[in-house]
C-alpha cells in the first residue's frame, strides 16, 4: 500500500524516493543544518514532505548541478535554496483548496497610493528573487 503524498516517511523511504543511501542523508544531516527530520524516541526519523523536497534540492544541486557541500551551503546562507525548494514542491491538493479558500476571503483591494506604493515594492521583491532563482538554475 502507498502512502499518501502528506504522509512522513522513513528515512529508508526518503533514501529510496530520492535515490540515495541512507547514509549520505544522515551525513547531509551533518553538514546542513537545515535538514532536520522529525525524531522519535529511540532516534527512529521522520521527514516530512517539506524535508524531501529540502533533500530533493540539495541532491539536485550536488549531483545534478555540480555545486559542493560549501555551496549548498552558501546559497542557503543567501536563501537561494528556500526558493529552489519551493519552486521544486508542487502544492498539494489540500494547500491549493486552501490556498483558494484564503484567497476568496481577502476582500479585493482598492486602488491607492500607499497601498499601490506597497504592492509595488513587494513586485521589486518578488522579480529580484527571481533573478535570483534564474541564475541558481541556470535559466539566465
Amino acid at each position: 500500500m502507498a502512502k499518501g503524498p502528506e504522509a512522513f516517511r522513513t528515512i529508508s523511504e526518503a533514501a529510496a524516493e530520492l535515490g540515495v543511501a541512507q547514509h549520505v542523508l544522515r551525513f547531509w544531516e551533518t553538514k546542513f543544518p537545515f535538514i532536520k527530520p522529525m525524531k522519535r524516541a529511540g532516534g527512529r526519523r521522520f521527514y516530512r514532505p517539506g524535508d524531501i523536497a529540502v533533500l530533493a534540492t540539495v541532491s539536485r544541486l550536488l549531483r545534478q548541478e555540480g555545486y559542493t557541500i560549501r555551496g549548498v551551503q552558501k546559497l542557503h546562507r543567501e536563501g537561494g535554496l528556500k526558493a529552489s525548494s519551493a519552486a521544486m514542491a508542487a502544492p498539494s491538493p489540500a494547500s491549493a483548496e486552501s490556498d483558494a479558500r484564503v484567497r476568496a476571503s481577502i476582500p479585493p483591494a482598492k486602488p491607492g497610493g500607499a497601498e499601490n506604493a506597497s504592492l509595488r515594492s513587494t513586485l521589486a521583491s518578488l522579480a529580484a528573487a527571481k533573478a535570483r532563482l534564474d541564475a541558481v538554475l541556470g535559466l539566465q
